[in-house]
């Protein structure tokens, strides 16, 4: 077999086992990445790899953990989250009573504590359902444990920092008003159907590991899960060209409206 057919059908497997289709990734980075993770194990194929997951549930888990993108910062780019906290979010509460808003591929649980610190300050947490989803089980855990080191803070702004998080023993943890008010929940976002009615949807940092075929079908997804007038706030590397194909208009840098 030939090292492309060896990948190849490692793709097609898992994605039987597992419903993550490895192909809707650009594969130049996701080959790679996979492949440092088999021959750290010493397995000279993919074949062997897979055979020794199927039988190894720790290999698995630390293959899922692997392939999923799990790098995440409060207030990542601050510019764009006092967009969102000055701008957009006061004009939503001023015609929405509710607010539903989803952090998409949240990772380690940042963004929607993010969203969630900026909803509290506004007095706006009570009114809103928060929903938070990763593919990653494992970093779903850390997010509901809410516990950071300090380097993970350093944009967070002073008075936010002081109010939300509290010392303990070399980590913050985050207050429990913010812990409860999130419903974090695992989700394959290229497989899975989605609720809709959302007036915000924050995507960032995920969608430049897909393939163009599967970002255009995230975009639609993401549209069709909108409210007409709902934004999706998409990564600093993820700006949409013709948003208009997906039903979307350019709202403001990086923030897309439902038409």
């Amino acid at each position: 077999m030939s090292e492309d057919q060896d990948f190849s059908q490692f793709v097609i497997r898992i994605k039987r086992k597992t419903d993550i289709d490895l192909s809707q990734y650009k594969e130049a980075q996701m080959k790679r990445r996979l492949t440092t993770l088999r021959m750290k194990h010493g397995f000279s194929t993919f074949d062997q790899y897979y055979q020794a997951i199927e039988q190894n549930r720790a290999l698995l888990n630390e293959f899922l953990d692997r392939m999923t993108i799990n790098v995440s910062e409060f207030w990542r780019n601050p510019v764009r989250w006092d967009v969102l906290r000055n701008r957009f979010l006061p004009e939503m509460l001023v015609t929405t009573p509710k607010l539903k808003v989803w952090s998409a591929a949240c990772s380690t649980g940042e963004e929607p504590y993010t969203i969630a610190m900026i909803l509290s300050e506004l007095g706006a947490l009570g009114r809103s359902s928060l929903l938070a989803t990763d593919l990653d089980n494992n970093v779903l855990q850390k997010a509901q444990e809410g516990s950071y080191l300090e380097r993970s803070l350093r944009d967070v702004p002073m008075d936010y920092r002081n109010k939300y998080f509290s010392p303990s023993e070399g980590a913050f943890l985050v207050s429990d008003v913010l812990k409860k008010s999130i419903n974090f929940k695992q989700q394959n976002l290229l497989h899975d159907t989605f609720d809709s009615g959302y007036d915000l949807i924050v995507c960032r940092n995920v969608m430049i590991y897909f393939t163009e075929e599967a970002k255009s079908q995230l975009y639609h997804k993401f549209s069709a899960a909108l409210k007409p007038g709902g934004l999706l706030f998409v990564g600093s590397t993820e700006q949409i060209f013709s948003p208009s194909q997906f039903g979307f208009e350019t709202a403001d840098t990086f923030f897309y409206r439902r038409l």
